[in-house]
């Protein structure tokens, strides 16, 4: 028999956060091990996500889409619950959790009443990135541990430079060089239709989370 849905929780309390926005934080002591709450929101296909949010602000780090698996994407911002309001943290309390296509929120450690509660996001990288990225997923969770941006890897992949074609034969033998031919009469061509400017339709990044089961 499925577990219901764990859409409110008396472990957690939302309000202003010091990190960004709103925050999660312990109404009371939360021992560690504890199953604090489930993200919850609209569950859609990738491509669902990708087009819900095609005209984004690339330059808005705010996300509440958490992926489950190559298939769904769960969107806390189309019917979600507390859950979205929980910050990204470097080291944090909590962990996701992924359970039978499920996500849930855990306590990694003992939670004083009051602390706030915050995990990895893990939001991954992609070859188009922007040379800024890291600075518009810029992480302020002010632990020691901090890796300074939400992004997962920590470190941006060295791109790999261009192989360069060599052309003629190889170098130590002269090669002479044949005179050119004259090119042909060719039907003049039409003119190129300008390209047409269409909207960024970069997708609105996606939080991965922990551990699965």
């Amino acid at each position: 028999m499925p577990t219901p849905e764990m859409r409110t929780s008396p472990w957690i309390e939302v309000r202003n956060s010091p990190i960004h926005g709103k925050g999660v934080f312990a109404a009371k002591r939360i021992p560690k091990g504890t199953r604090v709450i489930e993200y919850l929101g609209d569950r859609i296909s990738h491509k669902a996500a990708d087009e819900r949010y095609k005209d984004h602000d690339e330059n808005d780090n705010h996300t509440f889409l958490f992926i489950v698996d190559k298939r769904t994407v769960i969107d806390a911002g189309v019917g979600g619950n507390d859950a979205r309001f929980i910050n990204h943290s470097c080291d944090g309390n909590c962990t996701s959790v992924i359970e039978q296509r499920r996500v849930f929120i855990e306590s990694t450690r003992e939670i004083p009443k009051g602390e706030e509660l915050g995990y990895d996001y893990e939001i991954g990288r992609e070859k188009d990135d922007p040379d800024d990225v890291d600075e518009i997923f810029a992480c302020r969770c002010g632990s020691p541990k901090c890796r300074g941006t939400m992004l997962y890897p920590a470190e941006r992949p060295a791109r790999k430079p261009a192989k360069k074609k060599t052309k003629g034969k190889k170098a130590g033998k002269s090669a002479k060089k044949k005179p050119a031919r004259k090119p042909a009469d060719k039907p003049a061509k039409k003119p190129a239709k300008k390209p047409v400017k269409r909207p960024s339709t970069r997708p609105k990044r996606r939080a991965k989370g922990g551990r699965g089961r």
